[in-house]
C-alpha cells in the first residue's frame, strides 16, 4: 500500500510519527508521507521532527516513510508562499486541506493550491470544479480519493471530475489513528465506491502513487 495523508499527534492524530510509521509498515506499506496540518506558525517545528523521524524509519525499516505537511484552513492568498517555505524546509509531499464538504473551508482554498506549482496532492477538495481540475492536470497536482468518513462524501464527483479533466488522482486514508490506516481490500472498495472500475481503481492505488513518488524525487 500506498498513502500520502496521515497525521501523528503533532497535530490531531493519537500517534507519535515513528509509531505511526512503524504500524504503516508492519501491515505492508511500501511508502508514505507523514502530513500533519500546518500553518504560518507552526510549519518549522511539525517539519524538524517529521524529518528526523522518517529518516530514521526508512533507514532501519523495510518502508519509505516522506516528511511532508497538509497546509489546513489557511487565508487562500497565502498558500502558495507557505507551501514554496514547507519545501525549501524540506516537506517531500505537499498537501493542501480542500473544500471538503464537511468543513468551513474557505472559497478559493481549491483554485489556490492547484495553481501553485509546489503543491503536490490538494487533499478531499470537495465540489472541485471542472476549471480547478483542468488547472491541477496542467500543473501535476495530484487530485485525492478519501478514505476518511465526511471527507469521502463526494468521491463520486471528484473521480468524475478528475477523468473529465485528465487530472491525476490518489487515494488516501487520512489516518489519525492506527485503525485508520488503510488495506488494499479496503482502499478497493472505497475506489470502486468512487464510481472507478476494477482496472481505474487497481491503476488508483498502484500508478498514482509511483507517478507522485517520481514527482517529488523519490521513485
Amino acid at each position: 500500500m500506498y498513502d500520502f495523508h496521515t497525521h501523528t499527534f503533532l497535530s490531531d492524530g493519537v500517534l507519535a510519527p515513528i509509531e505511526l510509521i512503524r504500524r504503516a509498515c508492519h501491515i505492508g506499506y511500501r511508502a508514505m508521507a507523514v502530513t500533519d496540518h500546518v500553518g504560518p506558525g507552526n510549519l518549522e517545528h511539525i517539519l524538524t521532527v517529521l524529518i528526523e523521524d522518517c529518516r530514521a524509519a526508512s533507514k532501519r525499516w523495510d518502508i519509505l516513510a516522506l516528511p511532508g505537511v497538509e497546509i489546513t484552513h489557511v487565508p487562500k492568498g497565502d498558500i502558495d508562499p507557505l507551501a514554496r517555505e514547507a519545501r525549501a524546509m524540506g516537506a517531500k509531499v505537499v498537501n493542501v486541506h480542500g473544500e471538503t464538504v464537511a468543513e468551513p473551508v474557505e472559497p478559493g482554498t481549491n483554485l489556490a493550491a492547484v495553481s501553485s506549482s509546489s503543491v503536490d496532492i490538494l487533499a478531499h477538495p470537495g465540489l472541485i470544479t471542472l476549471e480547478e481540475a483542468g488547472i491541477a492536470s496542467r500543473n501535476g497536482v495530484f487530485l485525492e480519493i478519501s478514505a476518511r468518513r465526511g471527507h469521502a462524501f463526494t468521491n463520486g464527483h471528484v473521480a468524475l471530475t478528475a477523468r473529465r479533466a485528465g487530472a491525476a488522482m490518489l487515494l488516501d486514508s487520512d489516518a489519525h489513528a492506527p485503525g485508520d490506516l488503510l488495506t488494499r481490500e479496503f482502499a478497493m472498495n472505497v475506489a470502486r465506491g468512487a464510481g472507478l472500475d476494477h482496472a481505474e481503481a487497481d491503476s488508483l492505488l498502484e500508478v498514482g502513487p509511483r507517478e507522485l513518488l517520481a514527482r517529488v524525487g523519490a521513485a
